[in-house]
């Protein structure tokens, strides 16, 4: 059995997709998937599905969903042993799943296990979260309703996804592929023009181009976006990558960006 968050909610069996019917449906199943073999109690999946106020009627209507959610895994995989995937506890429910079988749960894993090598072997950096990112079908949690706990996590999983891609730029940049760098760089500062660690990584790479000039236009234009819409100086990092810049260090060209 494997759980996909990464884009819309995918429910397989044996690589055969299981239809989850119903945006509340889905929710639970997204809910519970997000935290494998850990039982959500009932108010937190009653706030997921409605909210602060929900209806008098929404702990029966819970059940009712849960109840459903079994029914579709066996209806769809001809298993009655599916019944057993969402377990109930006398709190809430579980899915009976390792974290394993979660593709956001292995994507976050990749993310960490790059982050302890960066400094080691870029080389299986860029392997580890080249697989990783290619898991991703669409936004996270995409059709599985509005609630608190999908939305945060969606977030949250968003956030890693482009530290990952940071990562894996990081790693590029210590094997020499600076200018393969430059365009992704370009496109993901402009999705994300506030990005102190993209705007150091592009102008390193654009320094190691020999375009030291476009270097400094990079961080110039991250500064005025920072005073005019938050009122705030660039970091010291990215401070002390400019002057580095400014003072044609060499170390800038040969070492870690």
């Amino acid at each position: 059995m494997e759980i996909g968050v990464l884009g819309p909610l995918a429910v397989l069996d044996g690589g055969v997709p299981i239809d989850i019917p119903g945006e509340k449906v889905r929710a639970i199943m997204a809910t519970l998937a997000l935290s494998p073999g850990v039982t959500v109690s009932s108010f937190d999946l009653l706030g997921e599905l409605w909210g602060e106020r929900p209806p008098r009627s929404a702990a029966n209507s819970l059940q009712g969903h849960v109840a459903r959610l079994r029914r579709a895994l066996v209806q769809h995989s001809g298993k009655e042993t599916m019944r057993g995937l969402i377990r109930t506890s006398g709190t809430g429910y579980m899915l009976a799943l390792s974290p394993a079988c979660v593709d956001a749960s292995r994507f976050v894993a990749d993310v960490e296990l790059a982050g302890r090598l960066r400094g080691s072997d870029p080389g299986k950096v860029v392997t580890v979260l080249a697989e990783a990112l290619a898991t991703w079908r669409g936004p996270a949690l995409l059709d599985t309703g509005h609630g608190m706990i999908c939305r945060t996590a969606a977030a949250r999983l968003e956030e890693t996804r482009l530290m990952a891609r940071e990562l894996v730029i990081d790693a590029r940049l210590a094997l020499g592929a600076h200018h393969e760098a430059v365009p992704e760089l370009e496109e993901l500062l402009s999705r994300h023009p506030l990005r102190e660690r993209l705007c150091e990584q592009l102008m390193t790479a654009l320094y190691r181009c020999g375009r030291q000039a476009d270097a400094i236009s990079t961080f110039h234009r991250l500064r005025h976006r920072l005073t005019a819409e938050l009122g705030l100086e660039p970091s010291p990092a990215l401070q002390g990558t400019l002057a580095a810049i400014l003072r044609q260090e060499a170390a800038l060209l040969r070492g870690p960006s």
